[in-house]
């Protein structure tokens, strides 16, 4: 799925979208893609000279890529983030790099739907987060 498609189902645009492909990948599991290319917005003062992605925009791109496996409930709603768990930061994500998430639902009790994430550039897990979110 490219960004078009993915826009079917998130209403993120601009700059704030940060999920370039995605595929699902089972009927409970996808993955989602986005490579760092050093000019975003969120990089400018983080950290000048050493630019690191922000935790925070790790767990935004986690977030995106879940809500591709949520594409057939959004249909007419809009995916809320609702919680975040258990986040771990283990390796920093740099210009260049290439987040592949995989995102899998755990549990589901509508209209909330509880996701396990894990992010990994080149094969070696960077980051990783428990979510749930709310589709109205």
């Amino acid at each position: 799925m490219n960004q078009e498609e993915i826009k079917q189902i998130l209403p993120h645009r601009d700059n704030m979208l940060l999920v370039e492909r995605a595929e699902l990948t089972g009927e409970n599991e996808a993955k989602g893609y986005y490579t760092i290319k050093g000019d975003e917005f969120f990089l400018k003062g983080h950290f000048p000279g050493n630019p690191v992605v922000p935790g925070v925009i790790l767990c935004e791109m986690m977030g995106q890529a879940s809500c591709v496996l949520l594409a057939d409930k959004v249909k007419g709603g809009t995916p809320y983030f609702t919680k975040l768990d258990g986040v771990k930061f283990k390796k920093p994500v740099l210009p260049g790099d290439t987040l592949e998430t995989v995102a899998t639902v755990t549990r589901v009790r509508a209209p909330f739907y509880f996701i396990s994430t894990k992010g990994y550039v080149n094969g070696k897990l960077h980051v990783q987060a428990e979510m749930s979110f709310a589709v109205k």
